[in-house]
């Protein structure tokens, strides 16, 4: 793996360096829910802050759609951020602007500075590379140096992220290369036993890893919305739980390929299935062959992989040298539906080896069952990201920090 990092830089002392981190944290009502991601770019801040450089960073937060919008500023990030590094952080009202310009004009030797929101400007995501290396133009020119450190957007073709990397002198920050460096290990000879557990809603989203995978892993264990496809696919009735139809023929042939290679998929034996889509609605556990048998009917909803299923996952994963989990195992958001994902979180804090939890949707629910982060091998920044990377997808944003 090679890959520009920050001792290609030089000295950064007296320099303007700008971060490119991925700030975007859930933030309700003005407060941040999840500060997983601001405390993982602190390391590459301080890194460079110690140095004495000048730090500008950027980011951006949800889906603003091009223009401003106080839903979606970075001023409580910039809060933050000040809190855990011990210091203040100068906040720009806007990304390329005169207040930015003046914000940055203003930092001395070891300041901070957060701009706002990169989305806030339709060019960051725009798919004219000319408008894009445009608006990396600008950003450039409140820069020496360019540090990309938002693992979450490397797959992204943004301005941030991809134009900018060129418009400077440019190198991956440390939580990049930690990232790289643990997904290498989850394809390059991993020890084994080696488990990939897969759940979240759509069979679709993980399709391109299943296939990758699969000569790779030792066991597949399929949980979350995905497993009424897999279920389907053995000719099982699934109520009226998530399925993807469209899928079925797809996942018949994984199932087939997974047999032929002598890789086990263990699908759920018990479900929790659930009345309504609610948290007081009405449940109870039954097989998975047998989801209508229930006194819901065909009306009835799998939320849940059962106990038993929990009990035997939990087993496979603790018994395994490397584990790769990405995807919730139920609605862990709603109490009496959680109890999958949880049994999933534990067992991987007691795996004697390499536990990953995958990003996105897994990272933030064990953090909202009550887990914290050193608890596992590692717990990835970027859901969208490292599944692409486990897919052999190439991906613009590494590629132009010289990874191959």
């Amino acid at each position: 793996m090679t890959l520009r990092t920050l001792d290609s830089l030089g000295s950064l002392a007296g320099k303007r360096v700008i971060i490119r981190c991925d700030l975007n944290v859930p933030v309700k009502d003005g407060v941040i829910t999840d500060d997983g991601r601001v405390r993982a770019s602190l390391a590459t801040i301080n890194a460079i802050v110690n140095q004495g450089a000048r730090v500008v960073v950027i980011s951006h937060l949800g889906r603003p759609d091009g223009e401003p919008n106080p839903k979606y500023t970075l001023a409580p990030v910039a809060q933050r951020l000040s809190e855990l590094l011990g210091k203040p952080v100068a906040f720009a009202a806007d990304t390329v602007g005169d207040s930015a310009a003046e914000t940055v004009a203003g930092l001395g030797e070891g300041d901070v500075a957060l701009l706002e929101n990169l989305r806030f400007n339709a060019a960051e995501t725009s798919k004219d590379a000319e408008e894009r290396r445009a608006f990396a133009e600008k950003l450039a020119a409140f820069g020496d140096a360019f540090v990309s450190d938002g693992f979450g957007v490397v797959h992204r073709k943004q301005a941030s992220v991809f134009e900018l990397a060129s418009a400077l002198p440019s190198a991956a920050g440390l939580l990049i290369a930690a990232e790289l460096e643990v997904l290498d290990r989850l394809t390059e000879n991993p020890e084994r036993p080696y488990t990939v557990v897969l759940g979240g809603s759509k069979v679709s989203d993980k399709l391109g890893v299943i296939g990758h995978l699969l000569p790779r892993v030792d066991s597949l264990l399929i949980g979350g919305g995905m497993l009424f496809t897999f279920l389907a696919a053995l000719g099982h009735s699934v109520g009226s739980s998530l399925l993807e139809a469209d899928q079925i023929d797809t996942v018949k042939g994984y199932i087939a390929d997974a047999k032929e290679r002598g890789v086990e998929i263990v699908l759920p034996t018990d479900v929790v299935v659930a009345e309504k889509f609610a948290a007081d609605a009405a449940h109870e556990v039954t097989a998975a062959d047998a989801i209508e048998s229930t006194p819901f009917g065909a009306a009835g909803l799998g939320l849940d992989i059962g106990p038993e299923t929990s009990a035997a996952f939990a087993e496979r994963i603790a018994a395994s040298k490397t584990v790769f989990w990405n995807g919730p195992m139920g609605v862990f958001e709603l109490e009496p539906f959680a109890a999958g994902t949880k049994a999933v979180a534990q067992a991987l804090t007691e795996v004697d080896g390499l536990g990953v939890v995958g990003g996105g949707d897994s990272a933030a629910a064990v953090r909202a069952l009550g887990f914290s982060d050193d608890r596992f091998g590692h717990i990835s920044t970027g859901g969208g990201a490292s599944l692409e990377f486990l897919e052999g997808k190439r991906l613009p944003g590494l590629e132009v920090l010289g990874w191959q």
